[in-house]
Formats: C-alpha cells, structure tokens, sequence
C-alpha cells in the first residue's frame, strides 16, 4: 500500500513538474517578446503582418494560450493520469498522460489558428496596431469587453465552466482506450474549455496580447474560475464588471 502511495505521489509530482516547467518556459517566451517590443522606438511605424509571419505569429498565439490554459488544466491531468494508473494496476490497458495533453493543447491550436487569421485581418483594416497587437477602435475595444461580459452569463459559459470545474465526472464519462481515445478525450476537454474561455482570450485585441499584466490577470481569472470553490459565481460577477467596463469605453472613448 505504502508502495504504490509513493509510486502515486511520484506521478503527480513528475507531472506537476512537467506542466510547470512547460509553463514557465511558455512565459519565458513571451516575457521576451514584450521585451523586444518596449525595446523599439515608438516612433517607428511596424508594417502589417504579411502571409509569410503567419507561422510566426501562430506560434506565439499557441504559446500564449498553453502558458494561459496549461495551469487551469492541471487537476484534469492530475485525475487522467490517477484513473490510468488504477486501470494499469487492474490490469487495463494504459496510455501516457502525454497524449491526454497533447490533445488539449491541439484544441487550443485550433484557437491559435482562428486568432492569428483575426490578427492580420484587423491589422489588414487598420483596426489593429500591430506593434502592440491592441484595437485601435475604442468602438471595438468596448463592444468586446462588452461582448465577454454577457457571455459570462450564459447558459454555454456555465455548461462548459461546470465540466471544467469537474475532473473526475469528466474523465469517467469521457473515458475512450487507446492512444485515440486519450488525444479524443483531451481534445474534447479543450474543447470544453474553449467554450468557457474563447472569448475571454479573445479579449486580448482590445487590451494588447503583448501587455503582459493583462495576460496574468486573465490567467489568474481563468484558474480562479476553474478552482475556487465560488467560481461560477465569480464568472458571473466578472461579466457584470466586464460590461460595466465596455459601457464606460464606449461613451468615454
């Protein structure tokens, strides 16, 4: 019993670590991006993106959205890999806890796509600086703050808050053997996390994607969201604060 105590503690510890340095190496990246950007002249004009950056700025809205999501997702990892040690102990098949991840983050891929396109086409319509990656529409940046709030108190929001915030429900329900099944089950929990959160990563135009005190400050509301036990709640009066907010922009632009 003692024995596969500590072979459990061992797993959560070696995933944890795992998460962790992936996150933080994520921040890293993007902690140098906003340096290089504070380091050009404000003066100079940056020309829009063309086809040929797309790759590029994929990549760093990929890595921004695994440095934001990975950390909110860690108690789903945590009940994947517990779930899949007990069916190995019964002698069930088992798969790495890896593939569960890597279809998560694929699903958030799939974002990273959808904002990059919106990115250069905003930047295209000159709604966009692209140094700073933030509206330059007041009208925009009101009716999306505006735009998240209301979602906030949706019935969609808080269906795809409710499976977040349940790991255990998820897994068993959701369950699918194989290496398919694991990246099928991973790419449904993003999924479901992308109907919690989409629009609030999209709300990244109307604040800057490269201001990283607004990039903490939505992590943070995301795993508070997810974690704390009054987080639907907080969703809630988040949404109403949100509209508060566009309102204000939109008659004090």
């Amino acid at each position: 019993m003692r024995d596969g105590f500590n072979l459990l503690t061992s797993q959560r510890v070696a995933i944890l670590a795992a998460l962790a340095g992936l996150v933080v190496l994520c921040w890293l990246y993007l902690i140098d991006e906003a340096r290089q950007m504070a380091a050009m002249d404000p003066a100079m004009v940056m020309p829009s993106k063309s086809a040929a950056d797309l790759p590029l700025l994929l990549a760093m809205w990929w890595i921004m959205m695994i440095g934001m999501m990975l950390p909110s997702a860690a108690p789903m990892i945590l009940t994947f890999a517990a779930i899949n040690r007990s069916r190995r102990a019964r002698g069930q098949p088992y798969t790495p806890t890896v593939l569960f991840t890597s279809g998560y983050l694929l699903a958030w891929g799939g974002f990273s796509v959808a904002a990059t396109l919106a990115q250069w086409a905003l930047e295209r319509a000159s709604l966009l600086a692209p140094m700073t990656m933030k509206t330059t529409s007041p009208l925009l940046g009101g009716l999306l703050f505006i735009a998240t709030g209301l979602y906030q108190l949706t019935p969609l929001k808080g269906a795809c808050l409710s499976s977040c915030r349940s790991p255990f429900d998820f897994v068993v329900n959701h369950w699918s053997d194989g290496a398919v099944g694991a990246l099928r089950m991973g790419a449904a929990h993003g999924f479901y996390c992308l109907g919690c959160c989409w629009i609030l990563m999209a709300l990244l135009f109307a604040v800057g994607a490269m201001d990283l005190v607004w990039v903490a400050a939505l992590t943070a509301v995301v795993l508070i969201e997810k974690l704390f036990p009054a987080g639907d709640w907080i969703a809630r009066i988040g949404g109403l604060l949100l509209i508060a907010w566009g309102v204000r922009l939109l008659l004090n632009p």
